[in-house]
């Protein structure tokens, strides 16, 4: 994992383990398997493979697995999270990242098993503890959500 911290620096991934260790999130909601392209203060892009193990597809829906549209949202938010992280470094350590707003969420097509989901990622405002996003998720290079969002930096309850 590289840890240079500066505002528009370019790290350039963050593995599973480097995510797991950024965000609470773990089986069966952890729903971003990979980040790259990761520019501090600015974007990255999260990568998640879609299976058919997933559980939601047990129920949404039988014969034809569809992967819900606000788990595409919170793998946004999960790729925005480990953005921050990263960005902030040691001053995020045991922090989390919680949804303040969500806005402008579309939902173009449906991502089935076998899709591969890159999260693209821009930071619209990043101040103190309060952040706002844009994303696009694509399947393809084709769009299939988007969203604008804000979160808010906070200590765990752990602390």
């Amino acid at each position: 994992m590289d840890d240079t911290r500066a505002v528009g620096t370019t790290a350039s991934t963050a593995e599973i383990l480097d995510i797991m260790s950024m965000l609470p999130h773990r089986f069966p909601f952890l729903l971003v398997d990979r980040v790259v392209d990761i520019v501090n203060g600015e974007s990255a892009v999260g990568i998640k493979n879609v299976t058919i193990n997933e559980g939601f597809f047990q129920g949404h829906f039988p014969g034809r697995p569809v992967m819900p549209g606000v788990l595409l949202i919170e793998s946004m938010a999960q790729t925005a999270a480990v953005l921050v992280v990263r960005t902030l470094g040691d001053e995020a350590a045991r922090r989390l990242v919680y949804f303040m707003s969500i806005d402008d969420a579309r939902f173009r097509r449906p991502v089935t098993p076998g899709d591969q989901v890159k999260v693209h990622v821009t930071v619209l405002q990043g101040r103190r503890n309060v952040w706002r996003f844009s994303a696009e998720a694509k399947v393809d290079g084709v769009v299939v959500a988007e969203a604008k969002y804000a979160a808010m930096i906070m200590q765990s309850r752990a602390d």
